[in-house]
């Protein structure tokens, strides 16, 4: 064996001191991931229990059925609930894509009075709460005859200041000299950010497209007060139904087969675009 080859094992060799401390660091993180799944996997099994066994902690049914699943759609309309959700979030995503890449675009390469202040503008309105937004988004429905209405749904979320605020950050990146090169070969502006500064920013363009279908698949708070018709719910709200107006022991298990048909695309999102993800979770700043 060579002197850089020993000196590389004795550098590997872990002391045990430091042996128990990995020990323990992976049987923590082995309990975290174990305590963090359980009720996930909970809820998938619940889905496919008898009524019976609902308050069982087995993760392994003694009997699967799927009747669950039939009856969520014979008792309520879910697959209704399913195409409004589809509908609103496609809508709210290709919005949120059109208008804050414009406007990310605008804030970053272009000089006009007082864009500093109307950036700082939209980024405040960051730190308002949903909560407090509310009231003024149902006065204005109400006033505008938007109420129980996918617009109604839709229109606090058609442009986000999160979004614009990361299509600026990027699109900041791209050389200015880049951009002036183009409008001399005569492009115009609209594909200058079609044909060059978007393709420049796909990572965040994608990044902005997955984090914005998941917050309006999941939006709950605003559809549950905006809607009241039963064909206009959304999946979130309507799983709500199952346990506020089918009074008998089976809410629990409808409530757990709708939940885990609702997660499903979502977990099929993230196994394909887990990177994506990742890196949009890190480059937002979110936790």
């Amino acid at each position: 064996m060579s002197t850089q080859s020993v000196y590389k094992t004795q550098k590997n060799a872990k002391s045990p001191a430091e042996r128990l401390r990995t020990l323990v660091i992976y049987l923590l993180l082995t309990l975290g991931v174990g305590i963090m799944l359980f009720p996930f996997l909970w809820m998938v099994a619940t889905s496919f229990k008898l009524p019976q066994d609902v308050y069982n902690l087995r993760l392994i049914p003694e009997t699967i059925t799927f009747d669950n699943y039939a009856a969520i759609f014979k008792k309520a309309p879910f697959a209704q609930w399913i195409k409004n959700t589809l509908i609103i979030s496609l809508i709210a995503t290709s919005t949120v894509l059109i208008f804050d890449t414009a406007a990310g675009y605008v804030l970053a390469k272009f000089s006009f009075v007082g864009k500093q202040l109307i950036f700082l503008l939209i980024i405040s309105t960051l730190m308002v709460p949903t909560e407090m937004l509310i009231i003024p988004w149902y006065l204005i429905a109400n006033e505008l005859g938007w109420s129980d209405t996918y617009w109604g749904v839709l229109f606090p979320g058609i442009i986000t200041a999160f979004g614009i605020f990361l299509m600026r950050q990027f699109m900041d990146s791209i050389p200015s000299d880049l951009l002036d090169a183009a409008r001399i070969d005569g492009l115009n502006e609209w594909r200058i950010l079609l044909h060059i500064a978007i393709p420049l920013v796909k990572p965040a363009i994608i990044t902005l497209i997955i984090l914005t279908f998941i917050g309006n698949w999941n939006q709950f708070i605003w559809p549950l007060i905006v809607l009241q018709t039963e064909e206009k719910f959304t999946l979130p709200v309507g799983i709500v139904y199952f346990s506020s107006e089918l009074k008998d022991t089976s809410n629990w298990i409808l409530i757990m087969a709708g939940t885990t048909i609702s997660i499903a695309p979502l977990i099929v999102i993230f196994l394909i675009f887990q990177k994506q993800i990742i890196r949009g979770i890190t480059l937002s700043g979110m936790k």
